[in-house]
This record gives structure tokens, sequence and C-alpha cells, in this order.
């Protein structure tokens, strides 16, 4: 019989990995690294059994507040800063391509697919300023990509995105785009605002815990993708945003913040630059979306 105590308990667990049924090498590294982080945890803040109860409570709540245009769980993961941290182990910017940011819980699948410099604006808002941002997109060497295709989405002027207001038209400031020869590409949307994420239920409930604010700096979205290349999700900052250097998801890389400027030469109120390298290999736009599907956010 083993008897267990304080002192021997998480090697008790750890033992028992694939004591009754197999594992693999990888479920036994996530697994006992997960139990001996978590009992740690519990000796360090010497957890007592009402804060236990309370955070299964959460959980649970947290749970029933996923649906289908909600899940719960990625929303706490970028407010712990979670998914940020997964992301740059996932995909490190270390051979010269574009660095990478969190997909976040807006994204939709198929949006239209658009001319280049084609306008993503299907409502206009009094208080909005049009954008028309363009770019290359290169292989890490510097030489064009031809055929790459750029999807984009961002929030509208009033802070919210089309699949969380019924007052825009559906697939509002989202398109798809492809480069040229030349690897340019270029499309008309609005200058992105700050906005809250979701503040509510538990993300909200752990936002007060923590002291911190739910507000997000402005920015779009982009997913770059080409076969026979890594599929880059990433964000473009506006370099005069609020809260840019207090992202409540931790997501902002210096990388990847942009001037939107005046400009006379376009038929909009600013124009934007960005170009996106990517590189050889890695997760394809096919794995990336099963991915995306499988776990599709709020």
């Amino acid at each position: 019989m083993q008897l267990v105590t304080q002192d021997n308990i998480t090697d008790v667990v750890t033992e028992a990995l694939g004591r009754n049924g197999p594992i693999s090498d990888r479920q036994r590294e996530i697994l006992s690294g997960l139990i001996r982080h978590f009992h740690d945890f519990c000796r360090e803040v010497k957890l007592q059994h009402d804060e236990f109860l309370y955070a299964c409570d959460f959980l649970a709540r947290a749970g029933q507040t996923c649906d289908g245009k909600r899940q719960e769980f990625i929303l706490l993961a970028d407010i712990l800063g979670i998914e940020v941290l997964v992301d740059m182990l996932t995909n490190p910017a270390d051979g010269g391509e574009t660095e990478s940011t969190v997909l976040g819980p807006f994204y939709r699948e198929n949006p239209p697919v658009l001319p280049k410099g084609a306008s993503t604006i299907l409502k206009h808002y009094d208080n909005e300023e049009t954008v028309y941002f363009e770019g290359r997109v290169l292989d890490t060497n510097g030489a064009p990509i031809e055929g790459a295709t750029i999807d984009i989405w961002e929030d509208a002027p009033n802070g919210l995105y089309e699949n969380h207001d019924h007052d825009q038209p559906d697939y509002n400031l989202r398109g798809r785009f492809e480069t040229d020869a030349d690897g340019h590409y270029a499309f008309v949307a609005v200058r992105p605002v700050p906005y809250p994420i979701p503040d509510d239920v538990t993300a909200g409930e752990l936002l007060r815990a923590m002291g911190h604010h739910p507000n997000r700096p402005g920015h779009i979205h982009f997913i770059v993708s080409k076969p026979g290349y890594g599929t880059l999700v990433s964000q473009v900052f506006d370099a005069d945003s609020d809260w840019l250097d207090n992202d409540s998801v931790f997501a902002v890389k210096e990388s990847l913040v942009a001037k939107f400027a005046p400009t006379n030469e376009h038929e909009t109120d600013l124009h934007c630059s960005f170009d996106f390298k990517l590189r050889e290999g890695g997760l394809d736009e096919k794995d990336l979306l099963e991915s995306i599907g499988s776990i599709e956010a709020a």
C-alpha cells in the first residue's frame, strides 16, 4: 500500500500515468508537467479548499458561457497572456518572416473574394476614416509571392465586429484578396478603433481580479497564405491608437505597428503600407482553418 502524503502526492500521481492504458510520450510530457506545476502552484499559494471550490465554479460558469459565438476559455487565455505565449512558442519568427500574433475571437471563414483595391466597407458611419491599405507579400529573401491570399477583418467605427452586431451587413469589413505578380495587394477599409473585449461573466470577473482593463488598441487582422509557405496569422496595429502600450490581451509587437497617414493620392482619408514576409513550409492554410474550425471563437 502506498500512503499518500503532502511530500509524495506529486510523484504518486505522475507515476500513475500510463499504468492502466497506453499513452504517448507527448501525452506523458504534457500531463506530467501539468501535474507538477499545478501541485507546485497549490503549495506556493497554500490554496485553501474554499478557493479551490470557487475555481471549480468559475470554470463551470466559463463553460456555460461558451457557444457558437463565444469561446470563453480562449478569452480567459488571452487575458492571462497564454494564447500569445503559445503563439510565440508555435511560431518563432527566427527566419526573417513577419511576426505572428493571436487569431482573436472574431474570425469568420469564407469571406467574400474581392479584386485588388476593392472596398470591404458595406456600411458607413459618420465618424469613420477610410484607409487605402496596401503592401507586398514577399518570401524571406525579399522576392515577391504571386497569388498569395490576404484574408482581412476588423471592427467597425462603433467598436463592434460584424458577427457581433445585428446592425451591420453580413461580412462587413471582411474580405479576401490576392497578390499580383509583384506580390502587391491593396484594399479599402476603415481606420480600426480601440474596443473592449467582452468583459462580462467570467472574463470580466478575471479582469477585475487582475485589476486590468478590457481595451484593445485599433488593429486589422490578417491571415496571409500561399501553398508551399507557412500561413501567417497576424495583426497590424495603428501607431496612433490608444492602448497600444497596454493591450488587454498582450498581443502588440513593435514590428506589427504601422502609421495610418493622411493622403491626397487615394480617394480615402488615410493611407497605410505594410509588407508581409512568409517562410517556406510550415502549417498551410487548410490545416490552419481545420484547427480554427475545431475551436471557432466568439
